[in-house]
């Protein structure tokens, strides 16, 4: 069992008869009465987040997960396929448990968070950034630059990003997994 104090991103729970994973938390001490935790919760079965507000030492069922190293191999029609690099074996995910499927570039290393009672594939975990290169993009409007301008680009796996308008095809740029935003351009 966790509490309350225990909660953090990544953390999986029993809630309401089914799996979540905290994807955002903030603690909250108000002037006037009892602190409480408001949390942004995903479930790991349906896709669908939620939000919670737990009150400070409010009891959480926590589940014991283990993390295993997986190279992203491949996609086909439903299922995105990875391989364990120790033992080379191989396991297939449906989407709904990938957080940003868009962004994974074939042979990318990623992170599978499974259940440690039943081996059940809970989440998968990606670099903290990924580099892409840009496959498609406009060419930026000279003069446009009053204010931190972007526009569309699509990079070698399919994704839409925002970039700035420097950015031109044959880029290569650094995009944060976490919230699927541009970053920076790479240098060779």
């Amino acid at each position: 069992m966790a509490t309350t104090s225990d909660i953090r991103k990544g953390l999986c729970i029993n809630y309401k008869n089914d799996i979540y994973k905290i994807i955002e938390f903030l603690h909250v001490k108000p002037g006037k009465g009892p602190a409480f935790v408001r949390t942004k919760l995903r479930s790991l079965t349906t896709g669908k987040v939620i939000e919670n507000t737990f009150s400070a030492g409010h009891k959480l069922d926590d589940i014991r997960v283990e993390s295993r190293q997986y190279q992203y191999l491949y996609k086909d029609e439903e299922f995105y396929h990875f391989m364990q690099t120790d033992d080379y074996s191989q396991i297939r995910l449906t989407e709904s448990i990938l957080d940003y499927p868009g962004l994974m570039k074939e042979g990318e290393m990623v992170t599978i968070v499974m259940n440690a009672e039943d081996h059940m594939p809970l989440s998968v975990e990606m670099p903290a950034n990924v580099v892409l290169e840009v496959t498609h993009t406009e060419p930026g409007v000279r003069g446009n630059t009053a204010t931190n301008a972007t526009k569309p680009a699509i990079v070698e796996t399919g994704a839409e990003i925002n970039v700035p308008l420097f950015i031109n095809e044959g880029d290569k740029i650094r995009i944060e997994t976490e919230n699927g935003t541009y970053k920076e351009r790479v240098k060779e």
